[in-house]
């Protein structure tokens, strides 16, 4: 596989079963891995986690250059049906581009409750506006500084392509304006958690999130010494257990903001 490392188990996962099932959403150019941890913890509280793979990711990067936004929603709708069909709750999990997709498909979708984590709806540059003809002539961007994962092992060793797609950029802020309108749509409990060292998606993005949406029942959780791919960061056993608390519970409490 072009670019990857693949040390890991970094594929699709399918972990635990119950009544109640957690649909566990990637990142841009990332693999199932990066969410695995949540999915783990999930599991070990009876909750079935479910881990597939984007269109176009886990294969090179010209495959992932011909995924558009719209084939990433329709595998999340796919995936959340089949979910429904067997099980009474059914969650999303999204990390990055994952969490997106989560928020876009809630704002649509009969969702139970919902973690998003990392979730860029803007990005921090107005170069973004010249990437259709950027590429024209670099239809590829190498990542230099790899995935932004603050602890040093778990950077050395994360599963993602080696290069970013412009194609795939250009999908994104696709997705990241019609997720922006879907906002106010979403009214299912919502937990926003967000890295505080985060260098790809600042954390105003998390304010944001969680000051559009109309859900009664939702918590803003900063991850102090994490970067973007909080779940296997330095913070990542305790946004874990969050996620697992918030979505496992009962009763969600009221808009709860934790500040750090």
């Amino acid at each position: 596989m072009s670019g990857v490392a693949m040390e890991l188990d970094a594929g699709p996962f399918d972990l635990g079963d119950g009544p109640d099932a957690a649909l566990c959403l990637h990142g841009l150019t990332g693999m199932p891995f990066e969410v695995r941890p949540i999915g783990e913890a999930l599991a070990a509280r009876g909750v079935r986690a479910v881990g597939p793979m984007l269109p176009g990711h886990g294969e090179t990067h010209e495959a992932l250059a011909r995924a558009a936004h719209t084939d990433w929603l329709d595998a999340v709708a796919s995936a959340h049906r089949a979910l429904r069909s067997r099980h009474e709750r059914v969650f999303l999990v999204g990390l990055s581009l994952g969490g997106l997709l989560a928020l876009c498909h809630a704002a649509e979708a009969e969702v139970d409750a919902l973690a998003v984590i990392g979730a860029p709806l803007r990005l921090g540059t107005r170069l973004v506006r010249l990437l259709p003809l950027v590429r024209r002539f670099k239809p590829y961007f190498p990542k230099r500084r790899g995935s932004d994962i603050r602890e040093a092992a778990a950077h050395a060793r994360h599963p993602s392509l080696a290069v970013m797609p412009a194609a795939s950029v250009i999908e994104l802020v696709r997705l990241q304006g019609r997720t922006r309108e879907a906002l106010h749509r979403i009214q299912a409990p919502l937990l926003v958690a967000h890295g505080s060292l985060d260098a790809t998606a600042h954390p105003s993005n998390a304010q944001e999130i969680a000051a559009s949406v109309s859900s009664a029942e939702r918590e803003l959780l900063w991850l102090p010494n994490s970067g973007h791919v909080v779940p296997v960061d330095h913070d990542g056993p305790e946004l874990a257990q969050a996620v697992v608390d918030f979505l496992t519970r009962k009763r969600h409490p009221m808009l709860r903001y934790v500040a750090r």
